[in-house]
């Protein structure tokens, strides 16, 4: 439960003329993660791959390149078809598919080109929208200069002082002018127009006149357009005819690859192979009785021993139940273990659950997110997004808990609360407060139903309290982890001094308050020395540095109350706007009780989106902050068995 499965180095030796049906073997059980070899001047060198391989590669980069042209996204199948029924009509299928495409894509590719240069040509012809003259009126002529181009403003006075015989048109909406004036007169036309800011424009190699023109072009991008969109239609029902020949075809395909490039991971010689790699104890004999069937015997699996350099590297493979195996998100977001360490998913399993429900603790919010969370898991058939739901689900179990042990729903007290100066009913008409025992400090009472708000102090140094329990549960397993790593002593010397400089510490303030006789400080004292020079001695300098850290870490889980208290008050703040500031009780229903259901739901949906970060974010940050640091380093390699979950097909 709280280690990683145990793992066997296996090497597989074998003559060449197995190799294929070994590697097949391997693949089909799923169960050994091959280790790559390195040519190390040995003789042994890295194999090639199989006969097979170009010709695989190529298809296998044609259906993917269909795949991402049609959008072929992977989906759960519900049925799966067999894989010589995909191998058998695959060439056939691909052909005819690519065929169909590559003419679709084609006729498309054409249309898309046309578009282009008719909207090129609008651009150019919008300028002389508003100039009715043909555009074969604009070039031709022998002794005629023409200008057209933009001004900043009418250049008719500048025009006319240079020759009166010319002939202008001018657009003031656009600033286009065109001018036609003798060629013995254009330069100092030119010269006049460069003063107002002339910018020339190009004359669209087009006939006709510009507004007309565009109008046919518009006409024209309208049936491109629909023709585009008729050949995306066919696109898409090929994409929908397809898929599942695309999905299938895919997967064999990547199974026929991987199996094909496993040699480039092997040792070889010029007859034999070896295959080095991992494989988790507990299926060891099933390996070797796999390769066993599938060589008749001629390919021999070894076990070897495990060396201290071989426990940096093997990969670790989690040993969960089904109920704790959502955490593993949580784990490998920060690291996995390494293999001689705790795993501690099972804990997190019971601690972010924990924290999380009672930062939370409102019945209405955790049915709200519980629904949502159920509601996703059901649409959503991600692999991704199931263990996050889960995890969704078992906090909002543990914040439905806390909600029945707060009497909270939405921020409302569900029993009355009894004040000095007042009694406020609850939700639940009849429902009271019970009194049960006074809290030690803070001179409050403890009640049932726990109303947050007002045992503050009690609650404050009840979180304290946890934080110091859960850090301790870290020493602990540092202990543990220290022992396996490096021997008793060290986990002594590393670990079991805080607990030393913790006893010593509670004896002598025990004694300081005078609980005990005052004979017990000194030996508290002497107790926290000599831990202090353990802890000096196991983790040098930096262990007295992390000293002040015992007090702020376990201050730390004070977040729990904190950042509860603040959703409380966000929730009674909804509230009691809606129903005290803007719908007031026994008036008919009006535009002010629609703007007080208007701001419950929006502020109580803000809430909820604030109820899954918040107290998710803040809990995470117990767990690797105040609770990882004590024992857990992390860092180990995901194991990757050589094989392929079909999802598609069947062998």
């Amino acid at each position: 439960m709280l280690d990683v499965k145990q793992m066997n180095r296996a090497v597989i030796v074998g003559h060449k003329s197995i190799f294929e049906e070994t590697v097949d073997a391997l693949h089909k059980a799923n169960l050994l993660q091959i280790e790559d070899f390195n040519e190390d001047g040995s003789g042994l060198r890295i194999g090639r791959p199989f006969e097979k391989i170009d010709e695989v590669s190529k298809k296998l980069i044609k259906i993917r390149s269909i795949a991402s042209l049609l959008g072929v996204k992977d989906v759960e199948s519900k049925s799966k078809g067999s894989e010589s029924s995909v191998l058998s009509n695959l060439d056939a299928t691909l052909d005819k598919l690519d065929a169909e495409l590559d003419v679709k894509t084609e006729q498309k590719s054409k249309l898309e080109a046309e578009l282009k240069e008719l909207d090129s040509l609008k651009k150019e012809l919008l300028p002389f929208a508003n100039i009715s003259l043909d555009l074969d009126l604009y070039r031709g002529y022998e002794h005629l200069a023409v200008f057209a181009g933009n001004v900043k403003e009418d250049v008719g006075s500048s025009v006319s002082k240079v020759t009166s015989a010319y002939e202008m048109f001018f657009d003031a909406k656009e600033g286009t002018v065109v001018v036609f004036v003798s060629k013995d007169k254009a330069t100092e036309v030119a010269d006049a127009l460069a003063d107002s800011g002339f910018r020339e424009l190009r004359v669209p190699a087009a006939s006709g006149v510009p507004s007309e023109s565009l109008k046919g072009i518009i006409s024209k991008e309208s049936g491109l357009a629909k023709q585009i969109e008729s050949i995306d239609a066919e696109i898409e029902s090929l994409k929908d005819k397809y898929a599942d020949f695309i999905l299938a075809s895919n997967e064999v395909l990547s199974v026929e690859a991987q199996k094909s490039e496993a040699p480039l991971r092997v040792a070889t010689s010029d007859s034999t192979f070896m295959i080095d790699g991992w494989v988790p104890a507990e299926d060891f004999s099933d390996l070797e009785r796999i390769v066993k069937e599938a060589t008749n015997g001629r390919a021999f699996v070894s076990k070897q021993e495990m060396t201290k350099a071989d426990e940096k590297i093997v990969p670790i493979e989690y040993n969960n139940s089904k109920i704790t195996s959502p955490f593993q998100e949580i784990m490998d977001l920060y690291a996995r273990p390494v293999y001689k360490e705790i795993d501690p998913t099972f804990l997190i399993f019971i601690s972010f659950p924990l924290f999380y429900g009672m930062i939370l603790g409102d019945i209405g919010y955790a049915l709200i997110l519980l629904a949502m969370a159920l509601g996703i898991k059901k649409v959503m058939s991600s692999d991704a997004i199931k263990p996050l739901m889960n995890i969704l689900i078992y906090c909002q179990i543990s914040t439905l808990i806390f909600g029945v042990l707060y009497g909270e729903f939405l921020g409302f007290s569900l029993a009355s609360l009894h004040t000095e100066h007042e009694t406020v009913s609850g939700l639940i008409p009849g429902f009271e407060t019970i009194n049960l025992f006074a809290s030690p400090v803070g001179d409050e009472m403890i009640t049932f139903p726990v109303h947050r708000t007002h045992l503050v102090m009690t609650m404050i140094i009840a979180t304290a309290l946890i934080g110091f329990i859960h850090i301790n549960i870290g020493y602990l397993l540092g202990f543990i982890n220290e022992n396996k790593k490096h021997g008793m002593s060290a986990a002594i010397f590393e670990k079991g001094s805080w607990f030393v400089i913790e006893i010593g510490l509670i004896i002598a303030i025990i004694g300081y308050a005078a609980a005990l006789p005052s004979v017990a400080t000194i030996a508290g004292v002497v107790v926290f020395l000599i831990g202090f020079v353990m802890l000096l001695k196991g983790e040098g300098i930096k262990g007295p540095i992390e000293l002040p850290s015992l007090l702020s870490n376990s201050l730390s889980y004070t977040r729990i109350i904190a950042v509860g208290l603040s959703s409380i008050y966000i929730a009674s703040t909804v509230n009691l706007i809606a129903f005290e500031m803007i719908w007031e009780p026994g008036t008919p229903v009006g535009v002010a009780t629609i703007g007080a259901i208007i701001v419950f739901l929006f502020g109580h949906s803000l809430n909820t989106v604030l109820s899954i970060i918040a107290p998710g974010l803040h809990a995470l940050r117990l767990q690797y902050v105040e609770f990882f640091g004590k024992f857990y380093e992390g860092g180990g390699r995901k194991y990757d068995p050589f094989g392929y979950i079909r999802k598609y097909t069947e062998e």
